[in-house]
């Protein structure tokens, strides 16, 4: 089975590459040596990871290519992630939303079949969008969305014909491999009382740099943890990480890990650590994978949608609505009886992930040779 996929790969953020290693490892397990391309923005460097080939995914360069790669799959997967949102500018054909949709069209126009494959719907808001998504999104074949929120999403816009089925990230399905190159990385003195930080850049929003700042000088000073940031994208999360580091007491006591590791070396920190406290996806996705309790601060409706699948909703809040004095007593009832929510997140992992290899099921039902 040929199949091309079409998504936020190669440019070097961590939750979209660990989409990307979970799609082409569960393919490679559940069908019969499928032949993989997929669509990168650094496509050399894809094809070198994953053992795929690889077309550059942007309009500018190898359209053909990217004709050629259609015209011969058997279908295109168009995913995971959140790929059809417009909180970025959308304009005539720039932007995610038309990009990913006009992939679909292709795809159809060339007489191959499309999925919808693990996809977060959403924030769809401008008129542009919305008619984007009505006409095009009703072009795939069948959809599969990680949460209830996309489905219900997908509806209201109008995208009606392909049947639609509720499933988790991908990622749930993730294939981890010992690795201890982040942890190796900062040689700790100790490494038992470790707390997982994950901060991005949110469009102008930077109070909560200084409220997580707070919470984490006060976890310092009750029960002298030692919280590392994770820079899940590169140099953007990097530079958020600093940003709280300037606002804390204790910023001596803090480390960053480097921007370089790959999501399976991120996934092993992650899983090492007491709790987690971040805003990114992904990061919240690593702790649940790996049983580590969390704090989320949702900034988007999937993070939220997450957080009440993981069972961590309760210890959490919205980006806008921190309260430092709230959060700070939830983090130390997660770090004080870390066993017991420990076990309701692997739990609950446990079901997510059944539903992460759901995806793979539903493409062979459906497409399957």
């Amino acid at each position: 089975m040929k199949i091309v996929i079409s998504g936020f790969y190669g440019l070097g953020n961590t939750g979209d590459e660990a989409i990307l290693e979970s799609i082409v490892d569960n393919l490679r397990e559940h069908l019969d040596q499928p032949e993989i391309t997929v669509f990168s923005l650094s496509p050399e460097q894809t094809a070198k990871e994953h053992n795929v080939k690889t077309v550059y995914r942007g309009w500018r360069h190898d359209f053909k290519g990217k004709v050629k790669a259609l015209k011969e799959a058997d279908l295109l997967i168009s995913g995971g992630g959140g790929l059809l949102q417009d909180t970025y500018p959308t304009r005539f054909i720039f932007g995610p939303l038309p990009y990913y949709l006009l992939i679909v069209f292709l795809a159809k126009l060339v007489g191959t079949k499309v999925m919808f494959f693990s996809q977060g719907i959403g924030p769809v808001n401008s008129t542009w969008g919305k008619i984007l998504m009505k006409v095009f999104a009703n072009m795939a074949d069948f959809v599969t969305v990680r949460d209830q929120f996309s489905k219900d999403l997908l509806h209201k816009l109008g995208v009606k014909r392909p049947e639609t089925v509720v499933t988790s990230d991908i990622v749930f399905a993730f294939h981890p491999k010992k690795d201890t190159a982040a942890m190796d990385s900062l040689q700790l003195e100790r490494k038992d009382n470790l707390v997982a930080v994950s901060v991005r850049p949110w469009f102008e929003k930077v109070k909560q740099f200084e409220q997580i700042a707070e919470i984490l000088d006060h976890w310092i000073e009750a029960r002298d943890i030692t919280p590392v940031f994770v820079p899940m994208e590169g140099h953007h999360d990097d530079t958020a990480s600093k940003n709280v580091l300037k606002h804390m007491k204790h910023a001596d006591k803090c480390h960053i890990l480097g921007t370089n590791f790959t999501p399976n070396q991120y996934l092993n920190f992650i899983g090492e650590c007491q709790i987690t406290i971040g805003m990114r996806l992904h990061a919240l996705i690593f702790s649940t994978l790996t049983g580590v309790p969390h704090i989320g601060l949702s900034y988007d409706k999937k993070v939220e949608s997450l957080l009440k699948r993981s069972g961590m909703w309760q210890f959490s809040a919205v980006l806008e609505e921190m309260n430092v004095e709230e959060l700070t007593k939830n983090g130390l009832e997660l770090l004080d009886n870390r066993e017991k929510y420990s076990k309701i997140v692997e739990g609950n992992a446990a079901e997510m992930r059944v539903e992460a290899v759901r995806n793979v099921d539903l493409l062979k039902e459906n497409f399957g040779k």
